[in-house]
C-alpha cells in the first residue's frame, strides 16, 4: 500500500451521537491523499453501528479504555505518513480543513504542527485557535468563547494546536517522542496537546495558525462546567497540571514566575482539599510517581538541542 501523505487518527469513546457527521466532514474533504484509522476505546453504546456505513481503512474495538495518548500513539506508530491529523470524533471539517493545513505545513518546514479555526458548534463562536500559555502555568484556547467578528482572521504563529483537530508532521513527532511514544502516556487524556507543544518547542520546533482551515467542535470539558463533568475527567485536570511542568517547566521560567505559579498550586491544592476530593488521588499520584517522572523529565531535558530560548515570551 502506498503511504498517503496525512493520516486521519480518530479515538472514539461512547461517540455514537457525533461520529457520523465527523467521518461526512472527512468523506467530503477537497484534500485526497489521506487514510482513516479509528481506535475505539470500549465505547458501550451505538458507535461501532455508526461508523459500518462508512469506509474506513483501519478500525480497532480495544475491550478496555487505554486513553486518549495510548490510542493515538498506537495509531501513528502503526500507520506511516508525512502527517498525522489528530481528530476528535466531535469535530465537523469544512472541505478545505485538510488541503489547508497541509498547504501551510509544506511550506513552514520548521513548525512541527497546525491548527486551523475551531468554532463551537453553532459557527459563529471561537473554540479554540491555538493554545496560550499563562505566566501562572494554566494554558487556555485562545479566543475561546468570543464571538468570531474576524479577529483571528491572520495566520500565524501560535504556541501549540488543540489536539481535537491538530496536523502533526511525523518528523517532528519522531524528533519530539518520549522512549518513542509520541503523547505522554502518564496524562491519559486531557491537557497532553499542551505537554507536547511545550515539548516541540523545547527542541526548537514552533507551531502555526491557519485561518483558512476551518472546523467545528462539540467542546464538553471547559473551565466554567467543571462542578459538572464526571470526576474522572478532573481527576486527570489536577494531575496532568503537575505533570505538564515537570515535564517541561525551564528553571528561568520557574524564577521568573515562581510567586504566580505558588499562588496558582496552592489555590488549586485547596480547592481539591476542600471541594473535590475526588481529585485526592491525582495528587497522590504525582507525589508515588516522583522519582519515575523526575527521570523522564531528565530525558526530555537532556537532548544536545534543548533550549528554553524564547520560551518566556509565550508565558504572558
Amino acid at each position: 500500500m502506498v503511504t498517503p501523505k496525512v493520516a486521519v487518527n480518530i479515538v472514539t469513546f461512547n461517540s455514537a451521537d457525533d461520529i457520523r457527521a465527523c467521518l461526512e466532514s472527512i468523506r467530503a474533504q477537497t484534500f485526497p491523499n489521506y487514510r482513516i484509522h479509528i481506535f475505539d476505546n470500549a465505547s458501550v453504546d451505538e458507535t461501532l453501528k455508526a461508523i459500518e456505513p462508512f469506509e474506513v481503512d483501519y478500525l480497532v474495538h480495544s475491550p478496555v479504555n487505554v486513553g486518549f495518548c495510548k490510542a493515538h500513539n498506537d495509531l501513528a506508530q502503526q500507520f506511516p505518513s508525512e502527517y498525522v491529523l489528530c481528530l476528535n470524533p466531535d469535530t465537523i471539517l469544512r472541505p478545505l480543513f485538510i488541503e489547508e493545513l497541509v498547504r501551510a505545513l509544506d511550506a513552514r518546514p520548521d513548525a512541527a504542527s497546525a491548527s486551523g479555526k475551531l468554532l463551537r458548534m453553532d459557527g459563529k463562536t471561537i473554540d479554540s485557535t491555538g493554545i496560550i500559555m499563562r505566566r501562572e502555568q494554566r494554558h487556555l484556547d485562545r479566543g475561546a468563547g468570543e464571538l468570531d467578528t474576524g479577529q483571528f482572521d491572520e495566520p500565524g504563529e501560535i504556541f501549540g494546536p488543540s489536539a481535537a483537530a491538530a496536523l502533526y508532521r511525523r518528523r517532528a513527532l519522531e524528533d519530539t517522542a518520549i522512549n518513542g511514544r509520541y503523547f505522554d502516556e502518564d496524562f491519559f487524556a486531557y491537557r497532553e496537546d499542551a505537554d507536547l507543544a511545550w515539548r516541540c518547542r523545547l527542541l526548537g520546533w514552533t507551531s502555526i495558525y491557519v485561518p483558512a482551515a476551518v472546523a467545528l467542535h462539540r467542546r464538553r470539558v471547559t473551565p466554567e462546567r467543571r462542578t459538572e463533568l464526571p470526576k474522572e475527567i478532573n481527576y486527570h485536570s489536577v494531575k496532568n497540571r503537575f505533570l505538564l511542568r515537570i515535564n517541561n517547566m525551564t528553571g528561568d521560567l520557574y524564577r521568573r514566575d515562581f510567586w504566580k505559579i505558588t499562588r496558582r498550586d496552592l489555590a488549586v491544592i485547596g480547592y481539591v482539599l476542600a471541594r473535590e476530593w475526588s481529585s485526592i488521588p491525582a495528587l497522590w499520584y504525582v507525589g508515588k510517581n516522583l522519582p519515575r517522572l523526575l527521570r523522564k523529565r531528565q530525558l526530555i531535558q537532556s537532548n544536545p538541542r534543548f533550549s528554553a530560548t524564547g520560551l518566556p515570551e509565550w508565558f504572558e
